[in-house]
């Protein structure tokens, strides 16, 4: 029925963003504990997983697996975006770390203009294309799995987590390259000497604390309004 076609597509296209809520949710305790380059290799294996069941979902004849695959890549980016900011900003040196975070955004944006462009009815929009326009998700997320695990942890979380001062010596001089790096590390013990005093509010407890309650209406109202700006028609 068409009502039933109608509710299923919107299931569809939402459950990316419930995936990517749950996934952005869980991602300050998952860092903690296993930290971010751990993280980010079991979130690409997670794509990949994501990206297989999307792209076999018209031999298997199943809207479901689209369903599934849908919200487990939601779970993925939700989980990636605030990683890979976060991994990216610590493993770069100062004077470059502002260029890393702001390649970020810009790969953000034009991987989104690939992903649309690349939806076209001329290029993997067709009838028989769309299951490998649905499975691409996994080529970004495979190239990052083979390369990543060249990379050391991030220097920060080794020595404010792990208490690990060689093993974040060593991850420094590997990205950054043999040196005095003694002030990048007293800037990380200050760090954790104010995290010490800091306390980290939960999502409900900032909701909550009326000191950032006008600050949370402007995110919240800008988040919303970016969706009816034109972007999309753009």
């Amino acid at each position: 029925h068409q009502d039933n076609l109608l509710f299923l597509w919107s299931i569809t296209v939402s459950i990316f963003g419930i995936g990517g809520l749950l996934g952005s949710s869980g991602s300050r305790y998952l860092t903690v504990k296993y930290g971010k380059k751990k993280c980010l290799l079991c979130n690409n294996l997670l794509m990949i997983v994501a990206a297989s069941i999307m792209g076999c979902s018209k031999i298997a004849r199943s809207f479901e697996m689209i369903l599934i695959g849908r919200f487990m890549c939601g779970i993925s980016a939700g989980l990636c975006a605030p990683l890979h900011h976060q991994y990216v900003g610590e493993i770069s040196p100062r004077k470059l770390r502002g260029f890393a975070n702001s390649t970020s955004s810009f790969f953000w944006s034009l991987g989104k203009a690939v992903g649309q462009i690349s939806g076209q009815r001329e290029l993997l929009g067709t009838q028989s294309l769309w299951p490998m326009l649905m499975a691409s998700c996994g080529l970004p997320a495979l190239v990052q799995l083979t390369t990543l695990p060249f990379f050391p942890e991030s220097p920060p979380y080794l020595l404010m987590h792990k208490g690990d001062q060689e093993g974040c010596k060593k991850a420094i001089r590997q990205l950054w390259g043999e040196g005095h790096h003694q002030a990048e590390i007293d800037d990380i013990m200050k760090e954790k000497a104010t995290m010490k005093n800091t306390k980290i509010l939960s999502v409900l407890e900032l909701m909550k604390e009326p000191a950032f309650r006008w600050q949370l209406y402007m995110i919240v109202i800008l988040t919303a309004t970016v969706q009816l700006c034109g972007i999309n028609a753009v």
